[in-house]
């Protein structure tokens, strides 16, 4: 069943894509951002009782409308699963942005392509600003951004779709993602609970959206560049990892230009040449993106193919 609703909600995500700011969006950051307000004393326990208030409810509300949907009928959970999945994966949430970077470089219009990239990373930082950025600039910041929103959009609650039974994963993944961005606050213990929960719950879909990077693009480079990541302390930002592997795998620079620094001065043999971020970059990476799907995907059928042969 999961395999079908799988399928489904991408198909539907494909010709019906979900707004990025949905009503079920809005609901569950208006609840965040009121629970935030009313138990926040400045405490790093106060943050981790919000994050199991919040985290733990929708996770418990999954589950108990999966139960109550198998007392219907299968069709009911299939239901349930699918539009479980189309709420937390898919990718048009975040591709029309770089497809309008895309169509702006191709018709030659830099301006364009600088907008679209600042209205695109203003829904992160309202403060962000692209003008008068170099297109390499441009393309860089995209493709990396494209290769994280990947990864938390598609890969990582997929995997946790696969791993836990029912939708119960991608509910909990993308929950605890979005309290991680949502209860930054510098200088704010209130929010550490919630970026290191995500960083745990993170760690291994991580590792596996950089090892598909790695196997469907240029594997060697991919995991060189890998290696250099793993030299320096990534706990700072774990995106690194992917990113080097990301970047590697498509033969493209995309990493901060200051990391890949701290990457050869923790590894003395690291020199990689890489090329340039450009539109053919921007290409490279969706390309990289849609075999990493495929790759899943396959994955993913041939588990259902094997625990049907196995009842």
């Amino acid at each position: 069943m999961g395999f079908i609703a799988l399928i489904f909600a991408l198909l539907i995500e494909q010709g019906r894509p979900l707004p990025p700011r949905n009503f079920v969006h809005r609901w569950i950051v208006q609840a965040a951002d009121a629970l935030m307000i009313a138990t926040n004393a400045g405490r790093r326990r106060q943050g981790a009782f919000g994050w199991f208030v919040l985290v733990g409810g929708l996770v418990a509300g999954t589950v108990g409308l999966q139960w109550a949907a198998s007392l219907v009928h299968p069709l009911a959970v299939l239901v349930v699963h699918v539009v479980v999945l189309y709420l937390t994966i898919g990718f048009r949430q975040f591709s029309h942005a770089f497809s309008e970077i895309q169509l702006a470089l191709a018709a030659g219009d830099p301006n364009g392509a600088r907008e679209a990239l600042q209205r695109w990373f203003r829904t992160i930082d309202p403060e962000y600003v692209a003008r008068d950025m170099p297109i390499e600039e441009v393309c860089r910041q995209a493709i990396s951004q494209a290769l994280v929103d990947a990864h938390r959009h598609v890969f990582g609650p997929l995997f946790w779709y696969i791993l836990l039974p029912g939708p119960v994963g991608p509910v909990m993944y993308r929950a605890a993602e979005l309290l991680a961005r949502r209860w930054q606050q510098p200088g704010e213990r209130y929010g550490e609970f919630a970026r290191d929960a995500f960083q745990f719950i993170d760690w291994l879909p991580l590792r596996m959206t950089a090892t598909g990077f790695a196997i469907v693009g240029n594997f060697e480079d991919s995991v060189y560049c890998w290696r250099g990541a793993v030299a320096t302390d990534t706990a700072e930002d774990p995106r690194a990892l992917l990113l080097a592997a990301g970047g590697g795998a498509i033969g493209v620079r995309v990493a901060d230009p200051e990391l890949e620094a701290r990457w050869s001065s923790a590894d003395r043999g690291f020199d990689w040449q890489g090329g340039e971020p450009d539109a053919s970059g921007l290409r490279s990476a969706v390309g990289l993106v849609w075999r990493s799907v495929i790759l899943w995907i396959s994955l993913f059928a041939l588990l259902t193919m094997a625990a049907w042969l196995g009842q």
